[in-house]
């Protein structure tokens, strides 16, 4: 599965949440997310541009591999797989003894938001800020999610470039 997406640093949600509400939208879900990072043994996911994932949040825990980024117009792509996970404590044992390490860990409150087949979500990252991402899963026509996107931001009022870097990145730069 192929995952679209833009995501744009925001002043104020209550304008994005007003848009989304002229468009009949309404908020489905919110959740907090902790998102723990992993590197592997063998290469350095920095250098890959990959993510290994491991999401905490209120449903329960999932994996999550994430190849490269693809610009696509002003949004990115990338390869994405998700496991649901039962047992925590196991996953962490197997990804330690595997030689992976904890590389950092993103925690959020995030807003989710359905429009057909688009997510649109508002983050509130510890330690980063406000941002909103607009989110297409497809199999192909990465060129169509990617105008399609463009399109909802401008509906909703969203302005200032798009960040083609990960939480995850923002986060580690922020540190150093």
């Amino acid at each position: 599965m192929l995952e679209v997406e833009a995501k744009f640093a925001i002043g104020d949600p209550d304008g994005i949440r007003a848009g989304l509400g002229r468009k009949g939208v309404r908020m489905e879900r919110k959740q907090q997310e902790r998102d723990v990072y992993y590197n592997a043994p063998h290469r350095d996911f920095g250098e890959t541009d990959e993510a290994l994932r491991v999401r905490y949040d209120d449903i329960g825990i999932t994996l999550t591999y994430k190849g490269p980024k693809i610009r696509v117009g002003s949004a990115k792509a990338r390869e994405e797989f998700n496991l649901v996970v039962a047992d925590s404590g196991t996953l962490e044992d197997i990804l330690s003894r595997l030689g992976f390490r904890r590389t950092a860990t993103v925690s959020k409150v995030r807003e989710f938001y359905e429009i057909g087949d688009v997510t649109v979500t508002l983050d509130d990252i510890e330690g980063l800020g406000l941002f909103i991402e607009i989110e297409i899963l497809t199999e192909e026509n990465r060129e169509d999610a990617a105008d399609r996107i463009g399109a909802i931001a401008k509906e909703l009022g969203v302005d200032g470039p798009p960040i083609y870097t990960s939480y995850l990145e923002m986060l580690l730069s922020k540190q150093q």
